[in-house]
């Protein structure tokens, strides 16, 4: 007998949901599994490909920018598309994952933008990709009003001029999709999330005047940039909008990408519309990508590392000045406070803390930033108000006054500061706390009065295993030692235990969580991303 057809459907694999019927439909499913088939092993070919030049910085202990790419640098005619009206303005952008209450509080937040987050800020359970995607066609159809099952407190949206900018952000390319198949293999997230977003809202976001707008993350090089904007190119095809609907932000938030930020723009010039510096997750790809470099290399506490670090400066005034040249918007990074209820003091030296951080980046030229809570967006939006005026950015400033060498970028050698003992035991208990959310399906969750995501877990698990595997003397005189991690994180369950009491404690996956994080913490052969493991472990 000879072999069934494959089938032209992407395949699912999980107990059905409330109303996925009107996510997963026969058309959606068929355009995901022609993205799969078309493109995946392109991205198998380029995940093949980070490994090979991880090999490579792990010989040379250096990167440059590319000889190959230099003409596109030196070449001056050259710019994005113009920005969509929807896109001009974006002086202040909100970030969160797409459960139903999120979206109304975020569409409603007053910022200009919400990255409406299917990446860190979410634990990829089926539950939260499926409905999610719910959530956001509800909200293009105003049916998604929302009332709290334990507060009473309802929430509706606005009228529709007064909504931010939907901006999605799928999944990074290293994360498969196990409940969806096709012919036996699973879909990368990536393709899931924006195909499922893109055939149902395409259509819908241009008749209401926006367009289907991207973040893309964990890009490593300008050919992953390519191979997005074929993927853009043969998704406006297929469904019938024109070339150029598509607006993609790319994250610079690899060390790689650091050195080809003008070739990803170029890339992706019909495309494009900006970049965007992080922080949690740029650090964690030096410490992944110059895990062998020896103390050079080694970073002190997450928190000691600012946007005002040699190193840091010279990556966001570089990607102020790559984008301007080019057309581009230059979004800044996070502020991650969240605000106390019960703490005036707590909440007045935070404000302090983000305004002076907004204020830097509009001084510097960027054109918008992050928040992570609504209480933010009236700061960072009185900081860039104050540059801005009432031009929607200032793209006009060329920054021609910076100039950064290759080795500004990766000096790390430049800070003071040293990891401490207090630096190791906030890593293991920021990391347990957020991997045992995480596992619950939380993806965005408020630790010691910051909104962590899962760019969180990575820096705490990749600082305590560079540590010790660098040899770090804390100032206590105590040495970064695996024994030493392992009676921390058994301190500090301890302490979970405590403080929640043994049934409420057992009803979580704290022991889970604290096994993950001192795997990857711990393990001699470094993972990738802790969520390849955790992936594994989800429940949903």
């Amino acid at each position: 007998m000879s072999a069934p057809a494959p089938s032209p459907l992407a395949i699912v694999e999980a107990e059905p949901l409330p109303r996925q019927e009107e996510v997963l439909t026969e058309a959606a499913l068929a355009f995901v599994a022609e993205l799969h088939r078309r493109f995946t092993p392109r991205r198998d070919a380029l995940l093949a490909r980070r490994a090979e030049r991880r090999a490579e910085i792990a010989r040379t202990s250096t990167l440059d920018f590319l000889p190959e790419t230099a003409a596109v640098r030196a070449d001056d005619s050259w710019r994005v598309a113009p920005a969509p009206k929807a896109l001009d303005d974006r002086r202040v952008e909100i970030t969160g994952p797409t459960d139903r209450k999120m979206t109304v509080n975020a569409l409603n937040s007053g910022a200009r933008v919400w990255l409406a987050d299917f990446e860190d800020a979410s634990a990829p359970t089926w539950e939260n990709v499926v409905l999610g995607q719910l959530n956001l066609i509800d909200a293009y159809e105003r049916r998604i009003d929302f009332t709290d099952p334990r507060s009473g407190k309802s929430y509706a949206l606005r009228p529709a001029e007064e909504l931010a900018t939907v901006v999605v952000r799928p999944r990074g390319w290293h994360l498969a999709e196990r409940h969806l198949t096709v012919d036996g293999t699973p879909v990368p997230g990536a393709l899931v999330d924006f195909g499922l977003y893109f055939f149902h809202n395409a259509r819908r976001l241009l008749d209401a005047g926006k367009g289907p707008y991207f973040y893309l993350p964990k890009t490593e090089s300008h050919l992953e940039a390519r191979l997005w904007n074929d993927i853009f190119v043969f998704a406006q095809d297929h469904v019938g909008v024109p070339q150029g609907s598509v607006r993609a932000t790319v994250l610079i938030e690899t060390i790689t990408a650091a050195y080809e930020m003008e070739e990803i723009l170029y890339e992706l010039r019909d495309h494009a519309s900006g970049l965007n510096a992080g922080r949690w997750d740029y650090l964690f790809s030096i410490v992944k990508n110059f895990r062998d470099g020896g103390e050079k290399f080694v970073l002190p506490d997450r928190n000691a590392v600012t946007m005002t670090a040699p190193f840091m400066r010279a990556y966001t005034e570089l990607l102020v000045r790559t984008c301007h040249r080019r057309g581009a918007h230059a979004i800044g990074g996070m502020a991650a406070f969240i605000p106390s209820r019960r703490d005036a003091e707590v909440n007045r030296v935070a404000f302090e803390k983000v305004k002076a951080d907004k204020d830097r980046e509009a001084a510097d030229g960027f054109d918008g930033s992050w928040v992570a809570h609504p209480d933010l967006v009236p700061i960072a939006m009185a900081s860039f108000d104050a540059v801005l005026g009432d031009r929607p950015n200032q793209k006009d400033r060329l920054r021609e006054d910076v100039s950064v060498a290759a080795g500004d970028l990766i000096a790390v050698d430049s800070l003071d500061a040293r990891p401490t003992y207090e630096g190791l035991r906030n890593a293991v208990q920021v990391g347990i706390r957020y991997i045992e959310a995480w596992l619950r399906g939380l993806g965005a969750v408020a630790i010691f009065n910051l909104m962590e995501d899962a760019a969180t877990a990575e820096i705490s698990r990749s600082q305590i295993w560079q540590w010790i595997n660098a040899g770090v003397v804390f100032e206590n005189g105590e040495r970064a030692t695996p024994e030493l991690a392992r009676a921390v994180a058994a301190e500090e369950l301890a302490a979970i235990r405590e403080e929640l009491g043994g049934e409420a404690f057992a009803a979580g996956h704290w022991q889970q969580a604290h096994d993950l994080l001192l795997k990857v913490a711990l393990d001699e052969d470094y993972e990738d991303f802790l969520t390849l493991s955790a992936y594994e472990q989800l429940t949903g």
